[in-house]
């Protein structure tokens, strides 16, 4: 998984120049549940269709150029590892910030599940 890997995608993406912001979230895992148990790792399972479906869906939103997503699935993940990268470009901030929301909301509550490991 490399952010950087990302960047260089959009920065050569054909249609570029019509971005003006590339936002970029790096989910890790943390060392307490939202609960407030300790938590010594997890791992995630991925419906890859859905996230077809969400990055498809998501892509057609007015001034978006390119989201890219990947997703650390199926191994045991200790705390501090990342666990999803997910990046959007597109024309101006309100619509990559909305886009990069409400695209990171849709795959935590339709594509992505875990199994969190406690101490």
């Amino acid at each position: 998984m490399s952010i950087n890997s990302f960047l260089d995608q959009i920065k050569n993406h054909p249609d570029y120049s019509k971005a003006g912001m590339i936002l970029c979230h790096n989910g890790v895992v943390r060392g307490t549940s939202r609960d407030g148990r300790k938590v010594s790792g997890l791992t995630i399972s991925v419906d890859h269709d859905k996230l077809r479906q969400v990055i498809t869906e998501n892509k057609k939103r007015d001034g978006i150029v390119e989201i890219l997503v990947e997703i650390n699935e199926g191994r045991d993940l200790v705390v501090g590892d990342d666990v999803m990268y997910l990046v959007v470009a597109g024309d101006i901030r309100e619509n990559v910030i909305s886009t990069l929301t409400d695209t990171l909301n849709a795959i935590k509550t339709t594509v992505t599940s875990k199994t969190e490991f406690f101490d």
